[in-house]
This record gives structure tokens, sequence and C-alpha cells, in this order.
């Protein structure tokens, strides 16, 4: 008997013959237009869907005389249409549903469309190497999943979520100690671990893009005094050093990742709102959780050191082959740990695509064992020590497009401290230059928008607050400090203001307090009209002026800071910092192959 004859006649859908019986909850066979209902129930809907009970062959289906209200008339096969082209069924299919769809089919449909969705709003909130990486809809399996998770309360620091509507930034901090199965042969075993793999993870206040800050491990900077907590819950305060190799600001001599934060603050001037930590089994355990992270590779790789090997071409790694990839240095480039950081970014882009890709988006088994394995992975602040405070971040961080994901990596140079240069120092104008692109905000994918839009608004507000009269240059008097960090940025523009536009009272107060983010000139009511004469001059935007409140004596000067924002002496300050020429960066939806 074929589909058109199956349990049903006049052309009635034989589905729509089962009908509900409020008395019992159950579908039951209806056969006639009576409205009875016969002695045995059917299978419910709800335990076996798209499933019809049909008369047996021998026994004929009673006649129907007329329609049971409700009920639907099948549509005339469509010429070319046929049942497996989503017309009435056939074979031992489902019984046909409008648009060839059985109820089964469209709430599996549903389902993973919301499982779906829940899955992207915990786009990455649950894992330490990648921010932006998927994870499953954990709440099913909620307090064994906040149960993995490690947390740190970093000494004097208040961990209260997330800064809404503003630009934060989350320190992403691999160390390198060798806890784990399989890791005590990698050397420096007894190691309480360092700074290996840093990134400062920058997210905008419109929540469109991010850039991924990866500090190198030898970078020689400054590390604060800081208060941190040790493993039996006492506190020492360890004393700061003024040039020492960034990795020692974590585990060694007894820092924490809160000591790790305020260098990243002392180094750049961001505010550090959070940091996530994890060891060499994250790269492990999160690698094959998804199944394996495609990398490319220019030349064939056998390196002895790290024992991995790869073809040239792509490929797809998992395990101890992923740790042995980020791990490489003398395989790549010029085999410096900054050549490193390049092929460390690639893996990491590669791994957010990968994570964020339908193949594993809709894998409850990957879901699982991702979440699962980054949550084991992480060792978080307080602030985000949980999996609602993950979905939390996940929220603010689902908006953003891989596209607009910017990895790069600070400028430096050899020390010249040393006669044969194995460490680094910030590049002393690129370093500050993309400090305050961060600072401003200004992604490193949409620059030139974001100039665009940013002196715009800042034409309007100049032109706004800039009206009114102005002193002679004679009659400016301004004290310049020097927030820059670029030796000699004061004289240079006394120089300049003296000499090339007779601001004769000028004087050099030589370096401010502390480094500063934004040049500022800071003046009082009554010297608003000098304010409005060195702004011409300078090319100062509104954001640099900053009016007092009380009225400055009669010969009382200005004061002028130079930041980080300082281009040279003459140079207008509109708009925001440019990146620095030549910078290195790629996006994370692109692949690009290690050299």
């Amino acid at each position: 008997m074929d589909a058109h004859s199956r349990g049903r006649a006049d052309e009635i859908d034989p589905a729509d013959q089962w009908v509900l019986n409020p008395q019992t909850g159950n579908y039951e066979l209806r056969l006639d237009h009576s409205g009875q209902q016969p002695q045995a129930a059917a299978p419910s809907y709800a335990r076996r869907a798209a499933t019809v009970e049909t008369p047996s062959p021998a026994t004929p289906a009673a006649p129907v005389e007329a329609p049971v209200p409700g009920q639907r008339r099948r549509r005339p096969a469509e010429p070319g249409r046929g049942a497996g082209a989503g017309g009435t069924g056939g074979g031992t299919g489902s019984p046909g549903r409008r648009g060839g769809q059985p109820p089964a089919s469209r709430r599996k449909r549903k389902q993973a469309a919301s499982r779906k969705k829940k899955v992207l709003l915990w786009t990455g909130g649950t894992m330490a190497l990648v921010l932006v990486g998927g994870a499953t809809s954990a709440y099913v399996l909620y307090n064994k999943l906040d149960g993995n998770i490690t947390t740190v309360d970093p000494v004097g620091r208040k961990s209260q979520g997330f800064r809404k509507g503003q630009a934060f930034n989350i320190l992403i901090i691999g160390t390198d100690k060798r806890t784990g199965e399989g890791n005590g042969g990698y050397g420096d075993t007894n190691s309480p671990g360092h700074a290996d793999t840093t990134i400062l993870f920058h997210v905008s206040q419109d929540r469109t893009n991010a850039t991924a800050l990866s500090i190198p491990r030898d970078l020689v900077t400054k590390i604060p005094v800081c208060e941190s907590r040790q493993p039996d819950g006492s506190i020492k305060t360890i004393p700061g050093a003024e040039k020492a190799r960034f990795n020692v600001s974590l585990g060694q001599d007894g820092r924490d990742a809160g000591c790790t934060m305020r260098t990243v603050e002392e180094l750049t001037g961001l505010t550090v709102d959070h940091f996530m930590m994890a060891d060499f089994n994250a790269v492990k355990e999160l690698t094959t959780a998804v199944g394996g992270v495609k990398v490319c590779v220019e030349k064939a790789v056998d390196d002895p050191k790290s024992h991995l090997k790869l073809p040239p071409g792509e490929s797809v790694i998992e395990g101890e082959q992923a740790l042995a990839f980020v791990r490489t240095r003398s395989s790549f480039g010029n085999k410096s740990d900054l050549d490193r950081i390049k092929v460390q970014q690639q893996f990491l882009s590669s791994m957010v695509r990968q994570m964020k890709s339908d193949d594993t988006l809709t894998s409850p088994t990957k879901l699982y064992s991702l979440a699962n394995a980054a949550t084991k992975a992480l060792t978080v602040d307080t602030g985000i020590g949980s999996l609602s405070k993950l979905q939390e971040l996940a929220g603010e961080l689902a908006p953003i497009d891989t596209k607009n994901i910017a990895f790069t990596t600070l400028p430096v140079v050899d020390n010249p401290d040393e006669p044969k240069p194995v460490t680094v120092v910030p590049h002393p104008t690129q370093a500050p230059q993309l400090f305050a692109m961060l600072q401003s905000d200004t992604s490193l994918t949409e620059v030139k928008k974001k100039e665009a839009q940013a002196k715009n608004a800042q034409a309007q507000a100049q032109a706004a607050l800039l009206k009114g009269p102005r002193s002679t240059a004679a009659e400016v008097r301004v004290d310049v400090y020097n927030g820059s960090g670029i030796t000699g940025a004061a004289q240079a523009t006394i120089n300049w203001l003296q000499n090339d536009q007779g601001v004769t009272r000028s004087t050099n107060r030589s370096n401010a307090p502390e480094k500063a983010a934004r040049t500022t000139l800071t003046y009082a009511p009554n010297q608003a009209d000098q304010a409005r004469k060195l702004a011409d001059m300078m090319g100062l935007p509104a954001t640099a002026l900053k009016p007092g409140t009380q009225d400055a004596a009669e010969r009382e000067p200005m004061t002028l800071v130079l930041g980080s924002d300082f281009k040279g002496a003459g140079v207008p300050l509109t708009g925001p910092v440019k990146a620095p020429k030549d910078l290195q960066k790629v996006a994370a939806d692109k692949q690009v192959c290690a050299k």
C-alpha cells in the first residue's frame, strides 16, 4: 500500500486523523466525523514524533463520509514534485506536512537554532587562550563546570564585573609552569612558572572590535612593588624592580597574577580589569576538544627541540603537537621569541575561527568537551570567577566579528644597555603611539574610519570651545612638562614656542610626575584668552583643554603636559593617534602561513 492510501480516505491527510482527546491528553485515531473516539489510544506525538500507526492492509479503513472539522485537505502533487522533494511523503517515512517538514523535524530545527543562539552567547566566555571562541550550553551542567574554575583575588583590587558602556581590558597569561601529565619533560620542572605568553586583550567601547597586544617575555621594563597573595592565604609585599624582564612579573619571588596586572598597567597606562591564566595543559586540552586547529607552514618543519614535525602547507594539529607548535622557536623566522609570538598569533587566530565554526557550534559533544576543558584550564580573578560572570563576559564579546579582532605585538628595539642584546625595550616612539591608540579606543582594523569620526567630532567641539578673544603670543605664559616618554620633547616644544611663535614667557619644567596618555593644557578662567591662543598655535583639540574653577594670579602660568599623543614640536594634535608605521598585525579571520 502506498503513502497515498494508508490510513486515510477522501484526500484527507492521515496525520490529521489523529486528534487530541482532552480527557486523556493523548492523540487518538478518528475515523468518522461524529467526534466519537476509539477505545485504543494512539502513540502520543510527544513520545513518538512524526510516527503514525496505520491500519493493517488486511483490514480496510472505515469509510469517512465527510472531513472532521479542523482537518486539512492534502494538496494535489505538483507536476515534477515527488514525495522526496517535500511533497506528500512516501515509503515508510513520516506523514506529510505543509512544506514537507514533519513536526519533529521542525522541532529539531528550532532546538538547534536555540542551542546555537545560546552557544553564541557564550562566545569568548570560557577559555583563556581565545576569548572569542565558542562554548557549550553550560547551564545544563552548571555546578560541574562552575566547580572547575580556579579563582585568585588580587590584593588591593576590586573586581566588579565589566564597565558597562566603556572599553575594558583583560590580561591573558600563558604560564610555562610544568604541571600536568607529560609536561615535566619540558625542563625547569620545579619552577613556579613565568609570564611566558602574555596578551592584553582590549575590547572597544561599542563592542565592535578588539585588539590583542602581545607583550614579549624578554621585554625589560619596570615591575612595581606589589602585594601578592600566597598559597597559604598570607599576603606578601614584594619589592619592585626598575629594569627587569617582564616574564618574572609572575611566579618569581612569590608574585601572583595581580603583580603582572600592575606591571602591564605601569607599562601601557591602561587599566587592566581582569585576568585569565592558563598553563601548558590548556593548549593540549582545548585543541583536542575542538577536534584540532588548522595551521599552515611555508616549509617542512622537523624541530628536535620541540619535537614538532609538519609537512609544508596546511595541517590540523591538537594535543602535544599543538603545544609543540606554539612553543617552537628554532623553526621560524630568525629563531627569536618575537617570531614565535607571530606564530602564536597565527595559531590563536585559527583557533578562534575553529571555535566559532559550525563544526564546533553544532556539535554537542565538542561543545561540552570544550566547556569542560576550558573551565578546568582557567585561573581567573574573582570578578569573572563563575559561569554566570563568564556568561556575562561572553555577552559583551559576542558581537565582535573575527575580521575586527587584530593581533599585534608591542613595538620594541634591542636593549641598548647590552653589548650583545638578548632582551628588548619598548620602541621610544612607536610603543607610546600604540598605547595612545588603545587609550583612545582606536581600532587597528578600522583606523581610518575612527580617525574621520573623531576628527569631525573634535573639530565641532573645538570650534565651539575656542570662540572668544585671544591674547597675543607675548602675553601667553605657560609651563611645559614632558609626560610623553620621548626624551627632549619639552625642550623641543619650548624652542619652537619661543623661536618660531614668539611665546617668550614659556618655561621647561622637565618631566611630568608620571607618563600622560594625552596632552593637556590646564588654565584658569581668567586665562581663557591665553589658552585659546596657545591652542591655535599647537593645534590642540578641545579635549586637551582643561579649564579650572578659580582665577589665577596675575603672572601665574598655565600648565601644558605633553602626552603620548605628542608627535613633535609644532605638529598639530588633532584626531586620534595613527597606527605606528610598519606595525605588524594580523586579523583573526585571515589564514597566514608561518615562515
